[in-house]
């Protein structure tokens, strides 16, 4: 005789129906967004990390802050090394540039080309009009709920530090 598995037959995790729904719109959502970055990262020549980094160096200069080689590396987790490699990678692609830094003689920051506006506007301008119009049509009095909900599950996934093996 064969017996099922609780998972079989029962949700995985959750029992409400309606939670259920909602954590599967939002697993839907990250699997797309991840689909439409790792597209975006192909068709502008990249791989992931350096889209994260340009990504990083835009917002950095929308918001007036420095981002520096080192920035990137703890940004991407990744060594000095493969930072260098990813940042040689994007000013020859044309996307940043070095300049010296404000502050620190010893740093250099980086800064992102027209070129890069330029591609990131191709790509993506179209993307934020259709994410827009579907933001407005959420209920005004419910975006800050689902605000709040994207934050708190946004601070989860940060706080994540890897999965513990099975035992």
């Amino acid at each position: 005789m064969h017996e099922e598995s609780p998972g079989a037959t029962s949700p995985y995790w959750f029992g409400d129906d309606d939670i259920r729904n909602l954590l599967e719109a939002l697993r839907a959502f990250r699997l797309a967004d991840s689909s439409m970055r790792r597209r975006t990262a192909r068709a502008m020549d990249m791989n992931e990390s350096d889209m994260m980094a340009l990504q990083l160096v835009v917002a950095a200069e929308r918001h007036g802050t420095v981002v520096t080689p080192n920035a990137i590396a703890l940004h991407l987790d990744i060594s000095t090394a493969s930072t260098t490699k990813l940042v040689d990678r994007l000013e020859s692609g044309g996307y940043l540039v070095r300049e010296p830094h404000p502050t620190d003689r010893r740093s250099v920051q980086l800064r992102p080309t027209a070129h890069a506006h330029d591609e990131i506007r191709a790509r993506l301008t179209h993307m934020h009009a259709e994410m827009e119009r579907v933001a407005r049509a959420v209920p005004e009095a419910s975006r800050s709920d689902v605000a709040a909900f994207l934050r708190a599950v946004a601070e989860i996934l940060e706080r994540q530090d890897g999965i513990a093996p099975l035992t």
